[in-house]
């Protein structure tokens, strides 16, 4: 049967919101992040990473370089806790209306959240469930994709959670839950997993 999966967006969710990682070092969890993956992990979840990495289609850095950031965030996510994320997928391509400029990745394309692709492509890849499955972001992109998807989509207060809240930030959406932080979110989709029978 398929499993039942929690998307996670990267910036903001798993690690502090910093803008562009020119650095890899400068890529630092958010306090309890691994704690609530490994929770994730124990209770037999997909997690897997869904994220937005425009860098190259801007021509900040190269392919390897989002490698490597993703690299050091499976690093610290096992070193903190022994958490672990299943899959991993990114989008680095962006249309040149949104800015993109490197013809490698300068593109209109499915994966760009929030474009389904990527959680097409994870169900696909890892038999999936998606309707039976969570998305949580800080963006008001997640909380669409969610809904785009047909899954339950969860706004963390994290990274720009307060700006989507008060309307600042693109356009203001409604999602299933709210949450302080990914721990909170955690909590509930545990609670969800336990009340939902499988089909």
């Amino acid at each position: 049967m398929a499993r039942a999966a929690v998307f996670l967006d990267r910036d903001g969710v798993l690690n502090q919101e910093a803008g562009y990682l020119f650095n890899v070092e400068d890529l630092k969890l958010m306090s309890g992040v691994a704690q609530a993956v490994g929770r994730l992990n124990q209770a037999g979840l997909f997690c897997c990473l869904v994220s937005n990495q425009s860098g190259p289609a801007r021509h900040y850095y190269n392919y390897d370089h989002v490698l490597a950031l993703h690299h050091r965030l499976e690093t610290l996510l096992a070193e903190e806790a022994g958490a672990k994320l299943d899959a991993l997928y990114f989008c680095p391509e962006l249309s040149p209306p949104e800015g993109g400029i490197n013809p490698d990745y300068t593109a209109w394309t499915t994966w760009r959240k929030p474009n389904t692709g990527m959680l097409v492509a994870a169900a696909w890849d890892h038999d999936l469930d998606i309707a039976r499955s969570f998305m949580v972001g800080d963006k008001a992109t997640d909380i669409d994709l969610a809904r785009n998807a047909g899954c339950r989509g969860i706004l963390v207060q994290t990274g720009f959670g307060q700006s989507v809240l008060a309307g600042e930030y693109q356009h203001q959406t409604e999602p299933d839950f709210i949450a302080a932080d990914l721990n909170q979110a955690v909590d509930w989709i545990l609670v969800q997993v336990a009340t939902t029978p499988a089909e």
